[in-house]
């Protein structure tokens, strides 16, 4: 057993402007400051607080860096408060697949899994509203399929078919999370299929995907919904991904 004296190591003190950050932030998360919400003026902060301008402005950064708040500079109406999004959760993501902690082949199952479970619920727990609109972002996505130039607007629509079911799951954490995920396998692999696939022939391949998905949750097939949003993952980007990943999407999909 280590000595006493090597339990515990003294700890630096906590500097000003992360007090500062983690007040605002606490008020964020729990709705007092709603997202579009304005805080207080630079001044008003410095009063408030009773810290110094630069570290006000230190904390505004720290804010802003997470996504919490927009700070401009000279905003005579304060920085505005954003709250927490996707946005923040797609882009932590896609970070760390850029920088190696997580591969895009455990990226892509991980989304796997989110749109087989989102997709069994939608077939058990969808109502009319929601069926409604996933075909209207059908429809778009077979406007969109005659022109390959609309890439990024296919996939939004495509996005948007997909926030519907995770909507329709009734679980809002899938929804995140659902949402999340797709943005940031979107922005890491895109790209890649732009590149070295024919545009034209891989829309078709997904709205025929989509038109299957919204059959079976219409028909409450609760078991096909779910190998559905599993199978098509594999189909479209296992060949995309790592080479030493790719066995992580074939064992998504070994039982079906």
């Amino acid at each position: 057993m280590a000595a006493d004296e090597d339990l515990f190591r003294p700890v630096p003190p906590v500097r000003a402007y992360q007090r500062v950050a983690e007040q605002i932030e606490e008020r964020i998360l729990s709705g007092e400051l709603p997202p579009g919400a304005r805080l207080p003026g630079e001044r008003e902060l410095v009063q408030r607080f009773g810290v110094g301008r630069s570290t006000v402005r230190e904390a505004l950064r720290v804010l802003q860096s997470t996504g919490l708040i927009r700070s401009r500079p000279g905003d005579p109406l304060g920085a505005e408060v954003l709250g927490v999004s996707p946005d923040n959760l797609s882009q932590a993501l896609g970070r760390l697949t850029r920088s190696g902690v997580a591969s895009l082949g455990e990226l892509v199952q991980f989304r796997m899994a989110l749109d087989a479970e989102s997709n069994r619920l939608a077939a058990r727990l969808h109502t009319e509203e929601d069926l409604v609109r996933m075909r209207e972002q059908i429809a778009r996505m077979e406007a969109l399929g005659a022109a390959p130039s609309g890439l990024r607007a296919f996939s939004e629509a495509d996005a948007l078919f997909h926030r519907a079911i995770a909507e329709a799951s009734r679980n809002a954490l899938l929804g995140l999370c659902a949402r999340a995920v797709h943005e940031a396998v979107v922005e890491v692999i895109e790209k890649k299929i732009a590149a070295v696939a024919d545009p034209a022939a891989w829309t078709s391949r997904s709205i025929a995907h989509h038109r299957d998905v919204l059959a079976a949750i219409e028909a409450g097939d609760s078991a096909r919904a779910a190998r559905l949003g599993r199978t098509a993952l594999h189909e479209y980007y296992a060949d995309h991904v790592e080479p030493e990943t790719r066995e992580l999407l074939a064992a998504a999909v070994a039982d079906d």
